[in-house]
This record gives structure tokens, C-alpha cells and sequence, in this order.
């Protein structure tokens, strides 16, 4: 076996979770990316405009190394949680650049300094704020995995959609009929569950 590159694995994982965000986008309409889905206001454009946001404060704020882009979304006095919808006059060009230029500037980060580097998230508590590169890279995969599996639910609920990208579904391989028939013993399971409990 060959020994791998732990910053590669790190970016090779990162850079999954971006494309299958990013391909969530692809097709829909307005409305359709920015549209609220769950009672706390998910929507998928929010989704690429916070993951952005969490790329350039983890793996570039932290460590010294500032983006320059203006975010006002989390400045000071900015709408609580204006991180997570686009307005009307943020267009998902303008989201998708922005994401795009953070990667760039995320891996950037991960290239110049070791995986050891200790930095200083600026909006955790003083005395708690320091944290590794290697730390800060892994929450960001992490959060950035999270926020792809909720794009894809809202995917699926909206035209059924599915997967990591569009050439792996990473579901079987059934027909409208199978799942139709699949659902239903999950259904009859959980009731028959409730009944037992």
C-alpha cells in the first residue's frame, strides 16, 4: 500500500463535498435554489453562500491570512444568519464566484503551511480560539459533507435528483416502481415498529 498524502486526502474529500454542492445548483431556477424548504429557511443557494463564508474565515482568517472579500453578511450589525439565503440582488453567479475564489484561496491556505499550523478563529472565545490547520480543515469537510447532504434532500424532494454528482447517484439502480415499493415497507416497517414500542 502506498502511504498517501494527508493533505491531499484532505482536499480530495473537501473538493467532493464543493462539486456535489455547487452540482445541486445545476438546472434549476431561481426560485428554486433560494426558495426556503424546511421550517428553519434551508435553501440551497444559502447553502454555497455559507459554505463560502466558512471556507474564508476557517482557512483564511484564521491563520493570518485574509480573503479581502467583502462578506457584510457577518459584519458587524449584519441580519442574523444572512449567511444562510441569498437576496434578491446576490446573483448565483455572484454566490458560485464567491465560492469559487474561496476554494481557491482555502486551498491556498492548506498548501502554504503545514498541517501543525496553530491559528486563531477570530469569533471563538478568547483563552478557546486557537486551532490547528489540519483541525480547521477537517470541520470544514465536515461542515461542508453536512451541508451537502441536506442540498441533497431538497434536491431530491424537488425533482429527484440524486447522488455526489451527476454520474454517481449513489443510490440503486431501480425503477419508479421499485422505489415506489421499497418506501412502502419502510413505511410498514416504522408503523409496525410503533405498534411494538
Amino acid at each position: 500500500m502506498t502511504p498517501s498524502d494527508p493533505k491531499a486526502d484532505l482536499r480530495s474529500y473537501l473538493q467532493s463535498a464543493r462539486d456535489a454542492l455547487l452540482w445541486k445548483l445545476e438546472g434549476l431556477g431561481e426560485y428554486d435554489i433560494r426558495r426556503p424548504y424546511t421550517p428553519t429557511g434551508t435553501n440551497l443557494l444559502g447553502l454555497v453562500k455559507h459554505a463560502a463564508t466558512v471556507e474564508l474565515g476557517y482557512l483564511g482568517d484564521t491563520f493570518g491570512r485574509p480573503s479581502g472579500e467583502p462578506l457584510p453578511w457577518i459584519a458587524e450589525g449584519a441580519e442574523l444568519n444572512a449567511d444562510m439565503w441569498a437576496t434578491a440582488d446576490e446573483s448565483r453567479d455572484d454566490i458560485v464566484g464567491l465560492y469559487r475564489r474561496a476554494w481557491k484561496h482555502a486551498d491556498a491556505t492548506i498548501d502554504a503551511l503545514p498541517l501543525e499550523t496553530v491559528g486563531t478563529v477570530p469569533w471563538w472565545p478568547a483563552g478557546r480560539d486557537e486551532v490547528t490547520l489540519h483541525h480547521a480543515v477537517v470541520r470544514v469537510v465536515a461542515d461542508t459533507h453536512r451541508h451537502a447532504g441536506h442540498a441533497d434532500i431538497i434536491r431530491e424532494l424537488l425533482d429527484g435528483a440524486v447522488g455526489m454528482n451527476e454520474g454517481n447517484s449513489s443510490v440503486p439502480q431501480g425503477d419508479a416502481a421499485w422505489w415506489e415499493e421499497y418506501r412502502g415497507r419502510l413505511e410498514r416497517a416504522a408503523r409496525e415498529a410503533d405498534r411494538t414500542a
